[in-house]
């Protein structure tokens, strides 16, 4: 990944990257002239400009000399070795605990910017945010080995168009995320629907951090203990994994269990479901009761996701075969839409 601004990215001035990073302008005067750690452009006034990749370098920079590194010894390192120094565990899953962070993986530079930066830890001051990787753009997802194993796929884009969903699909195919939020600015509604109903969580930027954070904080678990005791390692919730069709058809199945278990458990995860899906289009509507309904959906996607190991139990004991084709159903929902 290169670290120079290009012609596409937004540029700063250094007061600007000072304020965003909240680093002294004579700090960062003093990084790239002494030590290198920077390539802003030059404008035809002589005035140098910063991109989005020395922003993310003056935030890394930061919280790693404030760990006690020396400065002089990681300027010229790139964003994947610094991301690298500041999160050394998260290649060791075998160390983790109930304690271990949120691990993201962003498509969008200045995204990752923003969940890095000091005021948006403050905000989602409940959970650990660790970036794992960070990517420019969905072509270069596309080309992409994940470094980490992170949970949640968070990707901005700016248009939302059937070519980008079938490239967000592409890339949850190849990496097991447990939840996949999309940003946009602009999109057809067909699109956005289409993308709700397999499962993704789509959210029409600009929002602010205190919005962004609400919606992290509606995909994690709110009793971690408890998620664990009950088969769950991580502490976000996993998207849905069985469709409607799916669920109308294992209740129809009669079985040898004496009592109604599947079909009964079949509906509840259809009403979770829904109660999970209604939940969150108040979270986009009414920012006012933002926190409640950033609860409400955490709540009823747990109880959901529980539910589904539930059921997998039930199928596991009566052979009934769950499987089902999530890429099939993703391409029939968008085909649908079109």
């Amino acid at each position: 990944m290169s670290n120079s601004p290009t012609a596409q990215s937004p540029l700063y001035r250094i007061g600007a990257v000072s304020k965003a990073t909240e680093i002294p302008v004579s700090t960062l005067r003093i990084w790239q002239t002494r030590y290198g750690a920077f390539t802003p452009v030059k404008t035809a006034g002589n005035q140098r400009l910063f991109g989005e990749h020395d922003v993310s370098k003056a935030l890394l920079l930061k919280q790693l000399s404030g760990a006690g590194h020396g400065i002089g010894s990681i300027a010229s390192l790139d964003l994947a070795q610094l991301r690298q120094l500041c999160h050394p565990d998260h290649q060791a899953p075998a160390q983790q605990t109930l304690a271990q962070p949120v691990c993201l993986a962003v498509v969008g530079l200045g995204l990752a910017n923003r969940i890095e930066s000091r005021q948006f830890a403050a905000v989602l001051s409940r959970h650990r945010i660790q970036v794992t990787d960070v990517m420019d753009d969905l072509a270069a997802a596309r080309q992409a080995s994940l470094s980490g194993k992170p949970q949640v796929l968070l990707i901005k884009v700016n248009s939302l168009q059937e070519s980008v969903f079938e490239s967000i699909q592409t890339l949850m195919q190849r990496h097991p995320f447990a939840q996949t939020i999309v940003l946009y600015h602009f999109a057809p509604d067909k699109v956005v629907q289409a993308m709700k109903r397999v499962g993704l969580t789509v959210r029409r930027d600009p929002i602010s951090d205190s919005e962004l954070a609400e919606l992290l904080q509606s995909i994690l678990f709110v009793d971690r203990d408890r998620a664990q005791a009950y088969g769950h390692q991580g502490s976000v919730i996993t998207g849905r994994k069985y469709s409607d069709d799916t669920l109308r058809r294992v209740a129809g199945i009669s079985t040898n269990v004496l009592c109604e278990c599947p079909k009964h458990v079949a509906e509840l995860i259809a009403q979770l479901a829904s109660f999970e899906a209604y939940s969150q289009e108040c979270l986009n509507k009414n920012t006012e009761d933002a926190h409640l309904h950033s609860y409400l959906r955490a709540i009823s996607g747990s109880a959901r996701s529980l539910f589904e190991n539930a059921l997998e139990k039930i199928a596991q004991h009566e052979g009934i075969d769950l499987r089902e084709a999530v890429s099939s159903h993703a391409s029939s929902q968008l085909q649908s839409s079109r």
